[in-house]
């Protein structure tokens, strides 16, 4: 067995506040204790190789993106070294876990390459893939998507793709009112994977089916989630956001930088879902955490124009100037929903880490500092940039 090291002097973020002067133990990859107040001084004595002085700094759970594409020059679409790339480029950001997602393919190639991904997924160094994502292809709505992304049901190729992910599971992005969905819900569902609702024009009642099915999480909620055609004029017409927002089971989660969804929209999830149904993602594509600039995507370009700003189609593509994803990270997601949607910093904490821990069903072992939990940890300082980053207890980032 190691000897535990420690964290001292930090501001540890819980779900609901902020403890100063708190020195957190670590043992095996793992929190053994969580020490506050005059007992924060028992480690004073211990070598200095065995401590790390926050120095007043925030404490806080991992981030967990459910939701990305790239960073910097990456995109997962690029195969297994990229992701590899993408793992260890993403602790500067704060994120420990992440779900790599994948834009659709063919028939036949989106099974070897998801194959490809998880063969390589055991040997990265860094933020630790937890399973994959396949944003379609069995969508209504291509949004900044390929045409690869609207497929037809076919159950056997929903088979081929969770075995392909194996060890890992595999999330679908789905639209509700897809042709045939439910059945093939049911049968995702059966992995135990949580099952995302995206790119949609779903009535209330087929967005109520899906939920029935198994469908309980609408990913990047408020984007490609057009509202409902007008039939009674003066009436405002109910949806896949309204069926989503009634229905206590199912949560959400934003990309927060200021264009893709009005602050207003995730407060108002907040008050509809409560404090632990909300999560925070970037939709990330390549380019984002670098200076703005043009990047290439797919087969079109992407522009930046600010960090963190959104993705925006360059002018040789189908869509110039349209969205297509964001340049966030997630220590910037957690910044916006501080400074743009005025939420606290401990539920903006929760919205990155443990809100999604617990989408992924990981909530017993990611998402809070206690013992017992995975020492998954991100140090912030007041701007919320990252000043170090640990995966089970080890050092994967560090600023210098």
């Amino acid at each position: 067995m190691v000897e535990p090291h420690y964290i001292e002097h930090a501001k540890l973020v819980t779900p609901d506040a902020i403890v100063p002067d708190t020195t957190v133990e670590i043992a095996d990859g793992k929190i053994a204790r969580v020490i506050t107040g005059a007992g924060a001084a028992v480690v004073s004595d211990l070598p200095v190789s065995r401590r790390v002085d926050a120095h007043g700094a925030y404490l806080a759970p991992g981030f967990i993106d459910l939701h990305i594409h790239g960073v910097h020059r990456h995109l997962v679409d690029h195969g297994p070294e990229a992701m590899a790339a993408m793992s260890g480029i993403l602790p500067r950001y704060g994120v420990t876990g992440w779900l790599p997602t994948v834009c659709p393919m063919k028939p036949g190639d989106d099974a070897r390459f998801i194959a490809s991904l998880a063969a390589a997924g055991g040997g990265v160094a860094g933020a630790r893939p937890l399973g994959l994502h396949l944003e379609g292809p069995f969508l209504t709505l291509t949004g900044a998507l390929p045409p690869e992304a609207l497929g037809q049901a076919d159950a056997r190729r929903v088979e081929a793709l969770i075995a392909a992910a194996q060890p890992y599971r595999l999330t679908f992005s789905i639209a509700p009112d897809f042709k045939e969905i439910v059945p093939l819900i049911r049968l995702m569902a059966r992995s135990g994977a949580p099952i995302f609702m995206t790119h949609t024009h779903a009535s209330v009642t087929e967005t109520q089916a899906a939920i029935e099915a198994g469908a309980r999480h609408a990913t990047h909620f408020y984007d490609v989630f057009p509202w409902p055609d007008t039939t009674e004029p003066g009436v405002r017409p109910c949806g896949a956001v309204e069926a989503i927002l009634a229905d206590p089971r199912v949560s959400v989660d934003f990309i927060l930088d200021g264009t893709h969804v009005d602050p207003v929209a995730v407060r108002m999830a907040l008050q509809c879902k409560g404090p632990d149904r909300v999560c925070l993602i970037t939709d990330a594509m390549i380019g984002a955490g670098l200076p703005p600039g043009r990047h290439r995507f797919g087969d079109t370009d992407v522009v930046f124009s600010a960090p963190g700003a959104p993705a925006r189609m360059a002018e040789n593509s189908r869509s110039p100037g349209g969205l297509a994803g964001s340049g966030l990270t997630m220590n910037l997601a957690v910044r916006n929903a501080v400074k743009l949607a005025g939420i606290g910093l401990p539920q903006a904490v929760r919205m990155a880490g443990a809100n999604p821990a617990q989408v992924l069903g990981l909530a017993a072992s990611k998402g809070r500092i206690a013992p017992g939990y995975d020492a998954d940890l991100v140090l912030l300082d007041d701007n919320f940039d990252v000043l170090r980053t640990w995966v089970a207890g080890k050092t994967v980032f560090r600023k210098e």
